[in-house]
């Protein structure tokens, strides 16, 4: 007896042990995890910086682009701060706060030197390939938004990048701006806009798989489709042990990397918690999708020109923000109401319904139960978009298009977003909007966790991954040179 259970401890004890790490089939300076805008961002970077960098980039699905930065998985917003009434909130004491408006503003800006820059020099096709001229105006109606919108705009003006706005009160003007949106309104209502004649849309997916095509083309670099990154192991040396699973024939193969960036979307979480680092034990995430309204009316898509965005309900994520939005995706326009809110386990459109229960674990499993305490109007929320009947969401479509029918609309999935769980030093158990770089202590891994504005200020980000992991090589004369041409 005492031998079978000595044995059996034994069998026990092997199990929990640490699988081998098994020599690697090569080492390379870079690995990127996710065939996403920010990879792609990333990469381009690096490859531009330093020819020589030997980069391996790994996406689980047949194509780039098709997850958070696919077409009809995003609003195309080039996100600015003109029209996102959420990017200034009012305080108690009744002052606008402007800080995020203006630093995304900043942010965005850097992207589109960069892409001007990569247009100049035929890295990727003409800007019209993927940047589309489309106004922003963010539209309100009654007395308490009225006032809270004409004091944004009064504030917002007052900065240089936000001095060409538009403010109007006037029916007949709005309705030169937003004819579909004033067609049919009653007079009564009290109603405002502001304008920014010169915002964007943007297909990242388009101007994603442009920036793949061209890393793929150059030396040193291989795109790997249809690959998943399973496991990463920190070593010794401070490198990682990188597993990969092709997922056409199941083969697996090992690669060592001097730097591994994840920036796989939804599934970063899961990677972050297998890298084992200590700065990633608390995270957690919450799964927030999307489903639009879509017309292919040509008529109504023609009649409307502008990303109208209003005021978000109480308690919704920033992505759920109404607009009516028009959008250019391959290069055809098309007309846009939403997102309503939906909610599934999944981390990612294509991903496993047990995302959010693999997830958990011992580090993290307080941090989530608190934060689902704390937000319980975000519950409430969720449950209520998800029961919404299509008449019921072409109800709140009149409130923005006040003549829309519901046999012109159909239904569109749309993306699926993690928002953020964290402890925080000071707040404690937090959930948190926007986006999140989490770095391993020696700055050798970095991950990218949660959502809006991240597309459209990729740049901005990168260029903190690069500060990051390498220095010293930004301190360089010949990286310095290299940034000078991107941001003129």
């Amino acid at each position: 007896m005492y031998k079978k259970i000595s044995f059996l401890f034994l069998v026990l004890l092997s199990a929990c042990e640490k699988s081998p790490i098994i020599a690697p089939e090569k080492t390379v300076d870079i690995v990127l995890i996710g065939g996403g805008i920010m990879s792609a961002t990333l990469g381009t970077m690096l490859r531009e910086l330093e020819p020589d960098f030997s980069i391996e980039m790994f996406e689980q699905l047949p194509a780039v682009g098709q997850e958070s930065s696919g077409g009809w998985n995003n609003a195309g917003t080039g996100h600015a701060g003109y029209c996102e009434l959420n990017y200034t909130d009012e305080r108690d004491d009744g002052s606008l706060d402007l800080k995020k408006a203006i630093t995304t503003n900043e942010a965005f800006e850097l992207s589109k030197q960069f892409w001007s820059y990569l247009v100049e020099h035929k890295k990727i096709p003409e800007a019209q390939a993927f940047l589309h001229k489309v106004p922003h105006v963010s539209f309100v109606w009654g007395e308490d938004n009225v006032r809270f919108l004409k004091k944004r705009y009064e504030a917002m003006r007052k900065i240089p990048q936000f001095s060409s706005m538009e403010y109007s009160e006037d029916p007949q003007i709005i309705s030169s701006w937003l004819p579909l949106v004033m067609q049919g309104r009653d007079p009564v209502q009290k109603c405002a806009a502001t304008r920014v004649k010169e915002g964007l849309d943007v297909d990242f997916g388009a101007l994603t798989t442009y920036l793949f095509w061209a890393l793929a083309q150059s030396s040193h670099t291989t795109l790997n489709l249809s690959h998943r990154v399973t496991d990463l192991k920190a070593l010794e040396d401070n490198t990682w042990h990188v597993q990969v699973k092709n997922l056409k024939d199941n083969s697996q193969r090992w690669l060592k990397a001097r730097f591994v960036f994840i920036g796989a979307g939804g599934g970063s979480l899961a990677l972050l918690q297998k890298s084992g680092i200590q700065e990633a034990k608390s995270y957690g995430g919450f799964p927030v999708g999307g489903e639009w309204l879509v017309t292919k009316r040509p008529d109504l898509i023609a009649r409307h020109d502008a990303k109208v965005y209003g005021k978000a309900a109480v308690g919704s994520p920033p992505m759920s923000v109404p607009h009516l939005d028009t959008r250019f995706i391959n290069g055809e326009k098309a007309l846009f109401f939403g997102p309503f809110a939906t909610f599934s386990t999944k981390f990612l459109k294509n991903g496993s319904w047990t995302d959010l229960f693999a997830s958990v674990n011992f580090n993290n499993v307080w941090t989530m139960l608190v934060v689902g305490i704390k937000n319980i109007d975000l519950t409430k929320y969720l449950i209520e978009q998800v029961l919404l009947s299509q008449e019921e969401r072409v109800a709140l479509l009149q409130e923005y298009f006040p003549q829309a029918e519901s046999k012109d609309w159909q239904g569109m999935r749309a993306g699926q977003r993690v928002q953020v769980i964290k402890k925080d030093p000071l707040k404690g158990p937090v959930l948190q909007f926007g986006t999140e770089i989490v770095s391993s202590k020696d700055n050798t891994l970095q991950a990218l966790l949660g959502a809006s504005p991240g597309a459209s200020i990729a740049v901005d980000i990168m260029l903190k991954v690069l500060e990051k992991s390498f220095k010293e090589k930004m301190a360089s004369t010949s990286w310095q040179m290299c940034l000078k041409k991107w941001f003129k």
